[in-house]
């Protein structure tokens, strides 16, 4: 008797190790994953949007694909906002949905994805739903294929709920994937001759050196040339160890103050990063006059659209141990690396005091980083306090700091929770910490409960400023007085993680700060802290 299309999917995926599934369970979706298989884990989060979320973490702190499976139209319009940072953080996701039976697809009874391959984008490298049933195994082995060849990113396959039970055509193709790309040899040793030749150089790293597993080798190159290393603008994942000596900072997020900042060079590399992220518009050049700039992507778009500059197809960490072959060493400098007090963030720490005893943002950091181990995972999203966090904060471990690329509100939280279990999964073990603000922590509160059902002993902190401050100091750069909107009050943070199933506790007190950090990790499950911090608009840029 032939074996099924669940059947023969569910081998494949075997195959390929994605037996845990990150989901919402819906109506099209239960003929996939009934009788679901007994070395497969279920994930279950209460939002599609947390689902991908977590995914994503998981996926990124594995270096694996991860597997997320949504409820057809409605579902997949939940998730959106995190599958566009899925695929702005380069994340290898394969993201599935059901669709109605295909008898009744041409009349679009109710819960039809009408468009299944349309809706996602432009937001997925491939989408697609299989022309038959019997496509539908070899077309997740297409999707495992595209999600992670470079540039990695989710991918969406739309399966009709009917298709499952039905007689597959055979066994399951496997085949393996190449992930990385190597780079012209004749252009990227012109590249190498230019930074040998440079008389003052800089390099710019992205988060794909991050991605890559590729600090050693940032390092080494560095180190041989000698000369600074800034972070490219708003990197995602720190691309560099913050605490060498060679370690500049992140540049602005800004076109002009972006050139400004590069004013005194004559050759810059930018490797695993855009050319480059801007926001908010401040007018400029683009770059300085006399700097020429050589940029390093594995993404023949991200190539195309740099509006200045000369690109060469590579993956980043092959293209440092090429160029680290390749380049002349430079003596040690003289003087040292002028360095940025906020390091990575756009703008430094705001000037304030605590107001009525309340702490500032900079007090409740700086203290949750000397409560808490050196190993400890940070993630972040609180945008009005990124100065403050960057300033308590440094960076100084590969894999130990993890943010959104995209800018939409509601990654970090389940991500945190993908990560913390990839930290179980693996045997490392590191402490899980992430700070996420008052209006951010709205997003997707709905992660808490799938943290708390995991037992994961993630920490949670809330600073509470009552307020959309980012949004406050944008209205002040803009000059758009009168915003609605803006102010967040009574919110009870402590309540709501109670209801999700998490240990909820306020501090007012830095002594109590340290006393939560203190039991938190030990916990069996989350702890969500709220600290109320004195309001302030920070600056923008």
């Amino acid at each position: 008797m032939a074996k099924s299309i669940r059947e023969v999917t569910f081998e494949l995926l075997r195959e390929l190790g994605l037996t845990t599934i990150f989901g919402n369970p819906g109506s099209t979706e239960e003929t996939f994953l009934q009788d679901f298989p007994a070395d497969f884990r279920y994930v279950q989060t209460l939002h599609e949007s947390s689902a991908v979320g977590a995914a994503d973490g998981y996926a990124q702190a594995t270096r694996h694909p991860a597997l997320v499976n949504v409820h057809t139209s409605a579902g997949l319009s939940n998730s959106m906002s995190n599958i566009l940072t899925a695929f702005m953080n380069r994340t290898p996701l394969i993201v599935t949905a059901g669709n109605q039976t295909r008898e009744m697809l041409l009349m679009e009874p109710w819960l039809t994805n009408i468009e299944p391959e349309t809706l996602p984008k432009p937001w997925v490298k491939w989408s697609y739903q299989p022309i038959r049933a019997e496509d539908v195994p070899a077309a997740f082995m297409r999707a495992y294929a595209a999600a992670l060849q470079p540039p990695a990113g989710p991918v969406f396959l739309s399966i009709p709920l009917d298709d499952w039970d039905k007689p597959a055509l055979g066994q399951p193709v496997v085949r393996s994937v190449a992930t990385r790309i190597g780079a012209d040899p004749r252009r990227i040793a012109q590249f190498a001759d230019a930074l040998s030749s440079a008389t003052n150089p800089t390099l710019i790293y992205g988060s794909a050196i991050a991605r890559g597993d590729g600090w050693e080798q940032a390092i080494k190159l560095a180190e041989k040339l000698n000369i600074p290393v800034w972070a490219a603008p708003a990197s995602e994942r720190p691309p560099f160890p913050e605490n060498h000596p060679l370690y500049a900072g992140g540049l602005p997020f800004a076109l002009g103050l972006l050139s400004k900042k590069l004013a005194s060079y004559d050759l810059a590399i930018v490797i695993g990063a855009p050319v480059f992220r801007y926001y908010p518009y401040v007018a400029g050049s683009y770059l300085p006059d006399g700097l020429r700039l050589l940029h390093i992507t594995d993404d023949p778009e991200e190539a195309a659209r740099a509006p200045v500059g000369e690109s060469l197809l590579c993956d980043a960490v092959l293209a440092l141990e090429t160029l680290i072959e390749q380049v002349k060493a430079r003596p040690s400098r003289a003087t040292s690396v002028e360095k940025q007090p906020h390091r990575m963030a756009p703008h430094p720490a705001a000037s304030v005091s605590a107001v009525d005893g309340q702490l500032t943002a900079l007090e409740l950091f700086q203290t949750l980083r000397e409560s808490t181990p050196e190993t400890t995972v940070l993630i972040e999203e609180s945008p009005s306090n990124l100065g403050e966090i960057h300033t308590a904060w440094p960076i100084n471990h590969p894999d130990s700091f993890y943010t959104f690329a995209s800018g939409s509100l509601g990654w970090n939280l389940p991500a945190s929770v993908g990560i913390a279990l990839a930290e179980r999964d693996s045997g490392r073990n590191r402490p899980v910490l992430a700070i996420i603000g008052d209006g951010s922590f709205q997003y997707s509160v709905q992660g808490l409960w799938t943290a708390a059902q995991q037992r994961l002993p993630i920490l949670f902190v809330v600073p509470r400023n009552g307020e959309y401050a980012i949004l406050k100091s944008f209205g002040q750069f803009q000059k758009n007085p009168g915003v609605p909107g803006l102010d967040l009050p009574d919110l009870d943070i402590v309540s709501l993680a109670k209801g999700y199933g998490c240990t909820g506790v306020r501090a007012q007190t830095l002594d109590e700060v340290r006393q939560v950090c203190a039991e938190a990790f030990s916990r069996s499950g989350p702890t969500v802290l709220e600290v109320p911090i004195t309001p302030t608009v920070p600056s923008l840029i």
